[in-house]
């Protein structure tokens, strides 16, 4: 029944702008928190941004200043703006959820920085 589906991956260039969505099938308001998280084959998966309940938000310090995470309430929405993206940046990226104790993740979407 709580479904996290991501999608906006896609190819980009050095210096240039995605957004990932995730819907979520029950109100976000019922997530202790939501986030996304980043995996390359082989290594472990990753914090990217977090967004809690009560509005706090936490950044892995290789993304600070250039990834913002939000949330749209009304449409059980949450985002990841990824502003400045550098070939580093190249990864699956998860969206996070944790749900009556669970924790629920999106299928990935893939991100690819390159020129």
């Amino acid at each position: 029944q709580v479904q996290l589906v991501e999608s906006g991956g896609g190819l980009v260039q050095p210096g240039g702008s995605l957004r990932l969505s995730c819907a979520a099938s029950v109100s976000i308001f019922a997530f202790a928190d939501m986030g996304w998280y980043r995996q390359a084959p082989g290594k472990e998966r990753e914090l990217v941004a977090r967004l809690t309940s009560g509005d706090n938000t936490y950044y892995a310090t290789s993304v600070k200043g250039r990834f913002t995470i939000s949330r749209d309430n009304a449409k059980n929405m949450v985002y990841l703006q990824m502003n400045s993206l550098k070939p580093e940046d190249t990864f699956v990226y998860y969206c996070h959820g944790t749900y009556a104790f669970r924790a629920y993740w999106g299928q990935g979407t893939q991100v690819t920085v390159s020129s």
